[in-house]
């Protein structure tokens, strides 16, 4: 997965900050969380100079789209403004997240529209202060979390489908009309409003949306200060200002009084109780899950950020709370209000504060100016949050994750039916294809290819090979298809079935079974080829030895050997496959090169297009991490012992793991160190030994020296002559247990690390700390592996390694060894 880029508009008005914007330096506190009164003013006093102009810039963006909003949820302008105050200093201060800024969100408009024309504002003031105390339920309850497990899709359409409402009524006002009652009425009635478009109001609302599709075109020759400006404010405030020079006849707002005047306590509901608490479930969860999606993209626009999801939601459910006494709209945390944020340098809660006390000021002293705002203006600022709603990229993404039809179902149930029923349908369809994934088998029968070869010759008649593959969970839902795709192929047939299953149950092992056995008899032929950890040929192994059995559980192909996935077609299904002399187009090939030209077939059908990409990244050049030794033993495999991958150690094998660099110097050796060393620029040099190691046996065993294995294992004699002194490694390794030859091999990797560092360019860039020595023994019967700490081998799982698990001196010397972590 490639790292995210920005945070989706997860939640509420989703426009997007100024590109221009400068980028925030990394935070320097997230307030105040310990060391007293004198160390909360110090971080203040260190990050006011940030938090401060951040605070303005969020203001002059919240309040635009706050009245726009109360506009979209029929409720009064001057509870938009309440909602921002609130969200800002109450949800700011008591809240998770030091960096998101919480108001009132375009994603509950619908839901409050709603219970305005059902209850009046009176009693959905009641149901926002009711959901604001079942948020703090939600969050001491440690609930928080929880919201994260709603499927994207369902989150994506549900904004989606808010967005397409928004637009759908608002379009009206931009042309010059009035929206009206439902989502069919404003789609049947668009066409003749869009004829009979006309007068300035069409011109102002046509005006802000080019506005704010502009703004952030802008190229790079204009001024910084003047790409800073937030689009929002500068659409509102240039059109109001057109408007009122030219005295165009336009809507405008109308507050019916100041902030003050507007402040009521909530009315308690009367009659459809059932109604209230339905809506005050829905507002507690939809604001819940927006503050919390909103809260997690803010922590990956900023590294080192990270929400208290819980407290989150206490601090949401307080200022909803408040937002209600005092007739405010229901509040969540919004992405767009929180990225500005970031983006303008805030640093911590102290901005979303400030932000909040701005709105005061500006909803106390200045609301006579939002009155000369023209309600096309709003109606056009609305149109552009709403289509930012509806993200293209979500659709392909969750186009290649197959769950585009989750997010369509819950746009139409959200568009044409409400919130809560598209909401529940999605989620009811979310939950079906998740079932389905897990119980439902994809089977697929692949007819012969034209000169298909087959395996070998054994296998390969005129009709040539079937394949079937199956993938996923097979258990009884899937037998009835099963049974149909294996109707499919033709009696005689040769047949090879993929079971690329992570479960089998006993009914799909008996379909199979059976089916395999009548197959063969009528003269047919199968070849199971257990790709997954829960194949037929598993099953028949745990099954056939009995208590005393211990064979091998299935293990991933790529961990394999060959002695175990290619011999197992063998031993159940003969000697046929594998084995003997055989053609291949034309060409005899002995029993030596089978295995390899098979794991190759292998390789090409299931790994080379999953490491393509990354082989693709690596194509103009190599950056390891490790430059590796290690034996020549074919039981020792690097990349898996390293849990590693192509690029990432440039490896060296010879008999011994031996690095003969001192006076009986090995080119081939060296100049692999050298390489590593001057054009890799590798941070790690390792050496790795291993159990029961062959060239250490025949240096116990006096190997002839005319030899060529003689002259080689020459190079060990000193790692042989420093065990016989006893060298602190093997005593450590003998109070332990091991027995002379892997004893010998410890001292070995030790020695051959000692080696290393006695080697010029090795021992410079030790110095300057450029490259750590890093010892290594894997012990073959147990499959664990020991890194070299001090003056002894430790388990490499441990979580404690001493400072010295590195290159561990045989003698004195004066080359200082950083430490090296654990591998």
């Amino acid at each position: 997965m490639s790292a995210p880029q920005s945070p989706p508009p997860h939640a509420s008005d989703a426009t997007t900050p100024d590109p221009a914007t400068p980028a925030p330096p990394p935070p320097v506190s997230r307030g105040a969380s310990g060391g007293g009164p004198a160390a909360a003013l110090a971080s203040l006093r260190g990050n006011i100079r940030y938090d401060l102009p951040a605070s303005l810039v969020v203001f002059l963006v919240a309040v635009p789209l706050s009245l726009g909003i109360a506009v979209a949820s029929e409720a009064p302008l001057t509870a938009g403004l309440i909602a921002a105050a609130v969200g800002g200093i109450v949800a700011g201060a008591l809240g998770g997240s030091a960096l998101q800024v919480s108001g009132p969100a375009a994603g509950l408009t619908v839901i409050v529209a709603d219970l305005v024309n059902r209850f009046g504002w009176g009693v959905t003031c009641a149901i926002t202060v009711a959901a604001g105390l079942l948020q703090i339920v939600f969050g001491c309850t440690r609930v928080g979390r929880a919201a994260l497990a709603i499927s994207p899709a369902v989150v994506h359409g549900m904004l989606a489908g808010i967005g397409v409402t928004i637009v759908l009524g608002q379009l009206h006002v931009v042309l010059g009309g009035e929206q009206q009652g439902g989502a069919f009425e404003n789609v049947i009635a668009l066409p003749g409003q869009l004829i009979s478009a006309h007068g300035p109001a069409t011109l102002l609302g046509l005006a802000v949306i080019a506005i704010l599709l502009a703004w952030p075109k802008l190229p790079k020759a204009v001024p910084s200060w003047v790409r800073g400006i937030p689009a929002p404010l500068l659409a509102v405030v240039a059109l109001t200002v057109v408007a009122s020079v030219f005295a165009l006849p336009v809507v405008r707002v109308e507050i019916g009084g100041d902030v003050l005047d507007a402040i009521a306590l909530p009315v308690l509901p009367t009659s459809d109780l059932g109604g209230v608490l339905v809506g005050v479930l829905t507002v507690a969860i939809i604001a819940s899950i927006e503050s919390l999606l909103s809260a997690v993209a803010v922590d990956r626009m900023r590294p080192g950020s990270q929400t208290n999801l819980d407290r989150e939601l206490v601090g949401q459910g307080a200022g909803n709370t408040l937002s209600g006494l005092l007739g405010g709209l229901p509040i969540t945390g919004v992405i767009v209000r929180s990225t500005t944020n970031v983006a303008a340098g805030g640093r911590t809660r102290v901005s979303a504060i400030l932000h909040g006390v701005w709105v005061v000021v500006f909803s106390v002293a200045l609301l006579g100016l939002v009155q000369q705002i023209p309600m096309a203006v709003l109606a056009g600022l609305l149109v552009h949050i709403g289509t930012k709603l509806v993200n293209v990229g979500h659709m392909r993404e969750l186009h290649r994750h197959g769950e585009l039809p989750v997010y369509v179902v819950t746009i139409l149930g959200v568009v044409f039916v409400d919130l809560l029923t598209g909401v529940l349908v999605g989620l009811g369809l979310a939950l079906l294809m998740v079932l389905r994934r897990v119980v439902w088998a994809s089977i697929e029968v692949q007819a012969p290819r034209a000169q298909d070869p087959g395996p070998s010759r054994s296998w390969r008649k005129a009709g040539g090979t079937w394949h079937v593959v199956v993938e996923g969970a097979l258990c009884f839902l899937s037998v009835p298809r099963l049974s149909r795709r294996l109707a499919q192929i033709p009696e005689g047939a040769d047949v090879v079935v993929d079971l690329v299953t992570d479960y089998l149950d006993h009914a799909a092992y008996d379909h199979l079974s059976e089916w395999e056995e009548r197959h063969r008899l009528a003269g047919g032929t199968v070849r199971i080829d257990e790709v997954g950890t829960m194949g037929l040929v598993a099953r028949r192994e745990s099954t056939a030895g009995g208590p005393g059995d211990r064979r091998p559980g299935p293990v991933p192909r790529f961990l394999s050997p060959w002695s175990v996935w290619q011999a197992r077609h063998d031993a159940t299904y003969g000697e046929g496959w594998g084995h003997g002399h055989h053609e291949h187009d034309g060409h005899t090939h002995s029993d030596d090169v089978d295995p390899i030209l098979t794991g190759l077939r292998e390789y090409h059908r299931r790994a080379a297009g999953l490491v393509a990409p990354y082989l693709s990244d690596l194509a103009d050049g190599q950056a390891p991490h490790a430059w590796f030794l290690t034996c020549s033993d074919s039981r020792v495999v690097p990349n898996v012992l390293t849990s590693s991958g192509p690029g990432d150690l440039f490896t060296v094998r010879n008999v011994g793991n031996l690095a003969p660099l001192g006076t009986e110097a090995d080119d081939s050796v060296g100049a692999t160190v050298e390489y590593a060393l001057d054009v890799l620029h590798v941070p790690t040099l390792v050496v790795c030994g291993h159990s029961g190691c062959g060239a250490m046996q025949a240096v116990n065993r006096d190997v002839v020296p005319d030899s060529a294995l003689g002259r080689w294992l020459a190079g060990a004699t000193e790692s042989r002559s420093r065990w016989a002194a006893k060298h602190p490694v093997g005593e450590h390794a003998r109070s332990g247990g091991w027995g002379d030859v892997d004893q010998l091999a410890m001292v070995n990797v030790a020695v051959q690390l000692d080696r290393l560092a006695r080697h010029p360019g090795v021992a410079t860039a030790v110095a300057e700390g450029r490259v750590r020595l890093v010892g290594l023994f894997f012990d073959i019967p147990t499959a664990r592996m020991f890194v070299l700490d001090g003056e002894r081998f430790v388990p490499a799982s441990t979580d404690r390694l001493g400072a010295g698990a590195s290159a561990t001196r045989s003698e004195p010397s004066t080359t200082a060894f950083p430490a090296a972590p654990a591998l």
